[in-house]
């Protein structure tokens, strides 16, 4: 029996559009929101519009390869969706993301889960306080 979606389907529906979409989440060091990922297409020379981000992310979104995240700022930050589950630290004062690796997290809430006969498919955690520069960063004052 052939299979419904053979992976070659897959890059079928992965457009110019959307594969450019991916390639810069995927080479960003950072979580770049839709504004960021147009104007870096734009500096590439890319002709591509905020609106066809937007709906490259929403795709990408739906087929698994990219994972939405919220900082707390009211829109969503992205990257690729990676083979280890983590969680995210952002600093209150300079705004950095640092991605922590957590596999007894997952394992804890999981239990936690279990225990009130509950099945976790997918676990949530965002830290917030400050990083290390900032912890040692002179306070400034309000003259």
């Amino acid at each position: 029996m052939t299979p419904v979606n053979p992976p070659q389907a897959k890059n079928r529906f992965l457009t110019r559009q959307r594969r450019l979409v991916l390639e810069i989440l995927r080479q960003s060091p950072h979580h770049p929101d839709a504004g960021m990922i147009y104007l870096e297409a734009k500096q590439r020379g890319e002709r591509i519009s905020l609106a066809t981000v937007y709906r490259s992310l929403s795709y990408l979104k739906e087929a698994g390869l990219v994972a939405e995240n919220s900082f707390g700022e009211g829109h969503g930050h992205f990257e690729p969706v990676q083979g280890a589950h983590h969680f995210h630290f952002t600093c209150i004062d300079c705004g950095a993301v640092i991605e922590l690796e957590a596999g007894e997290i997952n394992r804890l809430a999981r239990a936690l889960g279990e225990v009130r006969g509950l099945q976790v498919d997918d676990i949530h955690i965002h830290l917030r306080g400050r990083c290390p520069d900032c912890q040692q960063a002179p306070a400034l004052s309000e003259d």
